[in-house]
């Protein structure tokens, strides 16, 4: 179907064009909005700033597509295929993403608060300066992906990959991370007070001057991780893996522990002020 085509049926009322061929599409700032095009074939479209609102684009072929600066709010892109896209400060917010592929997608600047991006595919996405406050991520795929200053703010991120990603100068306040996948990640001077790591894999983390400041790290795996200079206190370490575990002069004021808990050779924990736990630990709530 060429451009104008598509125009001129949208403009006349038609709104279904599921599973309709529009490849290399060329609408810049086009209105279409409640537009229905499910498992369409929308490669390498050209559609920066269109009117997208309650879009069903759901099972749609999106590689390459350009929505810079569109807008999305509500759009259904539920299993798409997104990958090697231009969606950079695209408004995206309350929109629904389950099981979409955004490999290599550039979303900088991008609008997603409210989205549901569970069991997403984002692995080597940038998603610089992102908002994500509140977006149900459990389980997304962020290996390798750009998340400098992107505010997760309460997101779920539980059972999340983000073994390799950028987190410099995020906003994780209230975030949850349980069973997230954070090896090797450089978490340096990251505040995440309170935040729920419980079950989530740290192993060989830099987490050099990190606010750990009452985290839950109950049966997390910290193995060679450097907490340098990080604030320990009050932190919940029931039952986590601590060995090898660089500490330098650390501060565990309220912190607790179990038999479960596995220090470092020769750590005494006692000595740094946490207290033991005999009770049987519990589990967490996600």
């Amino acid at each position: 179907m060429y451009d104008y085509e598509i125009l001129q049926q949208y403009l006349e009322g038609q709104r279904d064009f599921r599973n309709v061929n529009l490849v290399q599409v060329n609408l810049p700032g086009v209105n279409l909005a409640e537009i229905i095009l499910a498992g369409a074939n929308l490669d390498q479209a050209v559609l920066p700033a269109a009117y997208l609102v309650s879009a069903n684009l759901s099972r749609a072929n999106l590689t390459k597509i350009n929505l810079n600066q569109a807008f999305l709010q509500r759009a259904d892109l539920s299993f798409a295929k997104v990958s090697y896209g231009n969606l950079a400060g695209a408004d995206l917010n309350k929109s629904n993403l389950h099981g979409a592929s955004l490999i290599k997608t550039n979303l900088k600047g991008a609008k997603l608060s409210g989205a549901n991006l569970f069991g997403v595919s984002l692995r080597e996405a940038n998603l610089e300066n992102v908002n994500l406050s509140g977006a149900d991520m459990r389980g997304i795929n962020l290996r390798l992906a750009n998340l400098r200053g992107a505010n997760l703010s309460w997101a779920n991120l539980s059972g999340a990959r983000l073994s390799g990603a950028n987190l410099q100068g995020a906003i994780l306040n209230g975030v949850k991370l349980r069973g997230a996948y954070l090896n090797s990640v450089d978490l340096q001077g990251v505040d995440l007070e309170g935040v729920n790591l419980s079950e989530a894999k740290l192993n060989g983390a830099n987490l050099t001057g990190a606010n750990l400041t009452a985290a839950n790290l109950s049966n997390a795996s910290l193995r060679l991780a450097v907490l340098t200079l990080a604030q320990l206190q009050a932190v919940d370490l029931r039952g986590a893996d601590l060995r090898d575990v660089q500490f330098g002069e650390a501060n565990f004021a309220r912190s607790l522990y179990t038999d479960a808990t596995q220090f470092p050779r020769g750590f005494d924990p006692r000595y740094h002020r946490a207290h033991y736990d005999a009770e049987q630990l519990m589990a967490v709530p996600a």
